[in-house]
C-alpha cells in the first residue's frame, strides 16, 4: 500500500500532469495524420525524456501511444484514411457506417470503446503479467509460425462478398511482403536491381496508397456529382453508445481480452490484434452478412483489442525486458536509461514506478474520452471544406505521411502506385483489406517458417511437437478444414440448384 500510495503521489503532481495532458495532446494529433504511427510518435518523444523523471517520462510515452492509437480511428471513419496501422482493419466498416449516416455514433464507439477497452487492459496487465509473461516467452519460431497461419485465416472473414477475391487478394500481399532481402539466405528478391527495394515494401505506404489514395481517385472521378466526402454531423457523439454497449457487451469483453493476449505476444501488438478481433467478430456474429456495410459490431470488437493490446504489450517488456512491439522495444531503451532495469527484480526494486505507470495506463485512457471528443469536434469541421480544396489537401497529408516512413521519394512512389492498384482492385470486387493482412504477416510468416525448417532440419512433424504449436497447429489446419467443408457444401448446393 505504501507503493501505491507513493505511486499516486508520483503521478498527480502537477508538473506530471501537465507533462501528460501535453503527451496526450501530441499523440491525439500524430495519430490523426495518416502515416504518422503510434510508434513515431513515441520515437519522437525520447529526445524529450532525456531530461524528465522516470515518471513523467513513462508517462509521457503512456499517454501518446494511447491517443495515438484512438486517434487513428478518426480520419479512418471520416476520409477512410486509417491514422495508424491499428485502425486499418475497421476503417472500410467506419467510413461506410459514416457514409449511412452514422458518423457521430461511430465516433462515439470507438472513443467509449477505446479508452474502455484500454482500462480493461491495464486491468489484465495488473492481473495477469507475471503468469502471461511466463506463456509468452514459451512461444518459438513454431508457435509464431502458427499464430500467423491463424492470422491469415482471417483473411477469408473480413473479405467480404466472393472469398475467392478475397484469397486473390491474400496472395497479392503475400507476394508482395517476399519483395526485398531472403531471410535465410541473406540474397535479394524481386528488387530488379533497385536498391529502395531491398528493404522491401513498407506496409504503411501501401496502406496509405490502397485505403487513402484509392478513395482519392474514386473522389475525384464523382467530383462533380458531390459537394462533400460525407455530410457532416456535428451532433452528440456520445447519443446511442450506451444501446451499443447493452446489445454487444460481450464483444467488447472478448476483443479487451484477445487485445491483451495478442498483445503480450513478442512482435505481435495492436495491428493484429484489431484484425484478429474483428475477423473474430464477423465470425461469431449472429449477423455475419451485415459486416462490410457499415455494421458496429466489429468497430466495437476490433477498436477494443487494439487499445488493450498496447497495455498487453508492457508485460513481457516489464517482467521480463522482451519487446511486446515496437513500442515497447523503445520504452525498454527509456527504462535503462533511467536505472530501471526491467526484468522480475523491477517489481521489487522500484515498485512506486511500476505502479505509476499503471496508474498512468487508466488515467490517459479517462481523459481520453473529452480530449477525443475535442478532437472528433474539431475535425468535423474539415468535412466542410468543399471538395475540390479538401482533395488535394488530404493528399497533401499522404505524400508526407508516406516519405516520413522512407526519408525519400521511394514512399510516394510506393503510395501512388499501390493507390492506382486499389482503386483497380475495388473497382472489380476485390478488397483491399485481405491484402494488406497479408503484406503485414507476410515476413512474420516466412520468418519463422524458415527458422523452424532450420531448427528441425526439416522435419515437419516439429511444427506439432511442442505443446503450444501442437494446439495451434490443430485449431487452424480444423479451421481450414471446415472452411473448405462450407465452401464445398455451398458448391454443391449451388450446382443443385442449377
Amino acid at each position: 500500500m505504501d507503493a501505491i500510495l507513493t505511486a499516486f503521489g508520483l503521478v498527480f503532481d502537477p508538473a506530471v500532469m501537465l507533462v501528460i495532458l501535453g503527451s496526450a495532446l501530441f499523440g491525439m494529433f500524430v495519430g490523426a495524420m495518416p502515416g504518422l504511427t503510434a510508434t513515431m510518435a513515441t520515437a519522437l518523444l525520447v529526445p524529450v525524456t532525456f531530461f524528465m523523471d522516470p515518471v513523467p517520462a513513462l508517462g509521457a510515452i503512456v499517454t501518446a501511444t494511447a491517443m495515438a492509437i484512438f486517434a487513428g480511428d478518426i480520419p479512418a471513419a471520416m476520409l477512410r484514411m486509417p491514422g495508424t496501422p491499428a485502425s486499418a482493419a475497421y476503417a472500410d466498416e467506419s467510413y461506410l457506417m459514416a457514409k449511412k449516416g452514422q458518423l457521430d455514433l461511430n465516433l462515439g464507439v470507438n472513443v467509449v470503446f477505446s479508452a474502455l477497452g484500454g482500462i480493461l487492459g491495464v486491468f489484465f496487465l495488473v492481473a495477469c503479467a507475471p503468469s502471461l509473461a511466463e506463456m509468452a516467452l514459451n512461444f518459438s519460431s513454431f508457435e509464431y509460425f502458427w499464430l500467423a497461419c491463424l492470422g491469415l485465416t482471417c483473411a477469408v472473414f473480413i473479405g467480404t462478398g466472393d472469398p475467392l477475391k478475397g484469397f486473390v487478394s491474400l496472395l497479392l500481399g503475400l507476394s508482395v511482403a517476399c519483395v526485398g532481402i531472403d531471410p535465410a539466405a541473406g540474397a535479394p528478391r524481386f528488387t530488379f536491381g533497385n536498391v529502395d527495394l531491398m528493404s522491401g515494401i513498407n506496409f504503411i505506404a501501401v496502406m496509405i496508397g490502397a485505403f487513402a489514395v484509392s478513395e482519392l481517385l474514386r473522389g475525384a472521378v464523382t467530383l462533380h456529382r458531390q459537394g462533400h466526402v460525407v455530410v457532416p454531423q456535428v451532433g452528440n457523439v456520445f447519443r446511442g453508445v450506451g444501446g451499443v454497449m447493452r446489445r454487444y457487451w460481450k464483444n467488447f469483453i472478448r476483443g479487451s481480452l484477445a487485445g491483451t493476449l495478442i498483445g503480450a505476444l513478442p512482435g505481435a501488438g495492436a495491428d493484429i490484434a484489431a484484425w484478429v478481433s474483428y475477423a473474430m467478430a464477423k465470425r461469431f456474429s449472429r449477423t455475419p452478412e451485415k459486416f462490410g456495410t457499415g455494421h458496429v459490431e466489429g468497430v466495437v470488437e476490433a477498436g477494443s483489442a487494439n487499445n488493450s493490446a498496447v497495455a498487453g504489450a508492457w508485460i513481457p517488456a516489464l517482467v521480463f525486458g522482451i519487446p511486446g512491439d515496437s513500442i515497447t522495444a523503445i520504452v525498454i531503451g527509456v527504462l535503462y536509461m533511467k536505472g530501471m532495469n526491467p526484468g522480475p527484480t523491477v517489481f521489487t526494486e522500484n515498485p512506486q514506478l511500476i505502479y505509476a505507470v499503471f496508474i498512468t495506463f487508466v488515467l490517459a485512457n479517462l481523459i481520453m474520452v473529452p480530449l477525443g471528443w475535442a478532437a472528433i469536434k474539431s475535425m468535423k469541421q474539415v468535412l466542410r471544406i468543399p471538395r475540390t480544396i479538401l482533395l488535394p489537401l488530404i493528399l497533401l497529408f499522404c505524400i508526407v505521411g508516406a516519405f516520413a516512413m522512407t526519408n525519400s521519394q521511394y514512399g510516394i512512389v510506393l503510395m501512388l502506385a499501390f493507390g492506382l492498384l486499389g482503386w483497380f482492385m475495388e473497382e472489380n470486387g476485390i478488397p483491399v483489406a485481405p491484402m494488406i493482412l497479408g503484406l503485414v504477416l507476410g515476413e512474420m510468416l516466412e520468418q519463422n517458417f524458415m527458422t523452424s525448417m532450420i531448427k528441425s532440419d526439416g522435419a515437419w512433424l516439429a511444427f506439432f511437437e511442442r505443446p503450444i504449436a501442437g494446439g495451434l497447429g490443430a485449431m487452424t489446419l480444423l479451421i481450414w478444414l471446415l472452411m473448405l467443408g462450407r465452401g464445398a457444401r455451398t458448391a454443391l448446393r449451388r450446382a443443385a440448384l442449377a
